[in-house]
């Protein structure tokens, strides 16, 4: 949800504290069969957000069907009610609007953005899209095709655009979150479109359904738009099955995806974390902002500033309703492949035995409060973060305590974090793409090692 509000980031930060950043208010419906209503007035521009998150996402494709998700978030674009794909497309565009899906893990979601005249609009386009999408074969099959061949080009010129799904694949192998997001060129070749239609009856439906709508608009009046829209929706086809959680990973594995030639190694480090209910969250953030969230971070400057070795380092901790991943993202030269993944182990070392000093937290405590309030103010990211509430069963305290729990946070507190989240150096989830034939021996130091072909359809390699 990141925005261009330089000026804005200005004055928020030279003007409020951490602990004025709060929610504003919004009423909360559930309607009868289940629908969850999220409403907030917004009138200081003629504008209107919609998100609409229905409950599932990739980590709900069926075994040897990753990818079922997306094709059918991509699917409900491709026209819906009375429109074929070029006139529901057309529908938006005439009246400047912008409406999209997105397949995540844990939800498929439409998003809207409206002048607040064309709201009613906005809402017929979204319930047709939700209620009576069109499914159509041919759109179904352009879509498959488009997606296997964008695999495809990926392989071929842009591997580091697939590092995660073959990270997550390894890490969580059979677990739901293995699934790769945008399936693979087996999977995707595998879905048909019956077996697309029956996945939409069996995942759709009233009761898996949040609509969160912020902006210029009548709170009760639309209320009773989204109410007469989406209230007699039946329920979902089958059950949600909740997603269980599995703990780290011990000792060390390597996964290695053979691209014979390439220039670079593309590498993960990393394995299981926490899940989005981690209690100690304040101290997970600025702890990953100082190691490897932002340009300063600790890995940007050892592998880029000071060693040279790529142009960018990162880490990211996904937390879902389950446990997610903790990785540390990076790529170099095929030369200096052990050169970097030394180094970055070895600042993960680091930040296990030095920890974080006062300095330190002051620094990311200004960096995230710089980043967080712009996220509060336009509706599109207001209806955004209400829905990722409700969808993880949070409240407002999520947002409104966290500016007093970065500042409660300590470099003790920050530690035991860091102890709890990021995984020890010797219990390692290794995955690079890159030449094998280049550095396949020195791969060996880092554990038993499992190589795969790039060319291989598939993402998920069974230890």
């Amino acid at each position: 949800m990141k925005r261009l509000f330089a000026l804005t980031v200005l004055l928020l930060s030279a003007v409020a504290t951490a602990q004025e950043v709060r929610l504003p208010d919004y009423e909360r419906v559930v309607l009868d069969n289940g629908v969850v209503l999220l409403l907030a007035e917004k009138h200081e521009v003629p504008l209107v957000g919609l998100q609409a998150v229905v409950r599932g996402g990739t980590a709900a494709d069926p075994t040897e069907r990753a990818g079922m998700a997306s094709l059918l978030a991509a699917l409900l674009e491709k026209g819906a009610g009375d429109r074929d794909a070029a006139s529901f497309a057309e529908a938006a565009a005439a009246v400047g609007g912008h409406i999209s899906t997105d397949a995540e893990t844990e939800s498929i979601m439409v998003i809207a953005d409206f002048l607040s005249r064309d709201a009613e609009l906005m809402i017929e386009l979204v319930a047709d899209m939700l209620l009576r999408p069109t499914l159509s074969e041919d759109e179904f099959l352009k879509e498959q095709q488009r997606a296997i061949a964008l695999l495809q080009a990926a392989k071929g010129s842009n591997p580091r655009a697939l590092i995660g799904s073959y990270g997550r694949a390894f890490l969580f192998g059979d677990h739901p979150y293995g699934n790769p997001p945008y399936g693979s060129e087996a999977s995707l070749a595998q879905i048909t479109h019956e077996e697309l239609v029956q996945h939409y009856a069996n995942h759709f439906g009233g009761d898996r359904l949040i609509v969160s709508v912020v902006g210029d608009f009548d709170i009760a009046a639309m209320r009773t738009r989204l109410t007469d829209a989406f209230g007699k929706w039946g329920p979902a086809g089958s059950p949600l099955t909740p997603v269980e959680t599995i703990g780290p990973l011990s000792g060390r594995r390597v996964l290695l995806v053979d691209k014979p030639g390439s220039a670079q190694s593309y590498f993960l480090i990393g394995n299981i974390s926490v899940a989005i209910d981690y209690p100690q969250r304040a101290e997970l953030q600025l702890a990953n902002t100082l190691f490897g969230g932002r340009f300063t971070s600790t890995l940007m400057t050892a592998l880029r500033t000071e060693g040279g070795l790529t142009y960018h380092a990162s880490s990211s901790v996904s937390r879902h309703s389950a446990a997610g991943s903790m990785f540390i993202h990076s790529y170099t030269q095929t030369a200096t492949t052990v050169e970097a993944l030394d180094l970055a182990i070895e600042k993960l070392g680091e930040l296990h035995r030095r920890g974080v000093d006062e300095d330190m937290l002051a620094s990311a405590r200004n960096y995230i409060m710089g980043q967080f309030p712009p996220t509060l103010e336009p509706a599109s990211s207001l209806a955004n973060l209400f829905a990722f509430l409700e969808a993880n069963g949070l409240d407002r305290s999520y947002i409104d305590a966290y500016g007093a729990a970065l500042d409660a946070a300590t470099p003790v507190t920050v530690h035991n974090a860091v102890s709890e989240v990021y995984p020890l150096v010797d219990d390692l989830v290794i995955i690079l793409i890159g030449d094998a034939a280049a550095i396949r021996e020195s791969m060996t130091k880092y554990g038993p090692v499992t190589e795969v072909s790039i060319t291989e359809p598939r993402f998920r390699v069974y230890q």
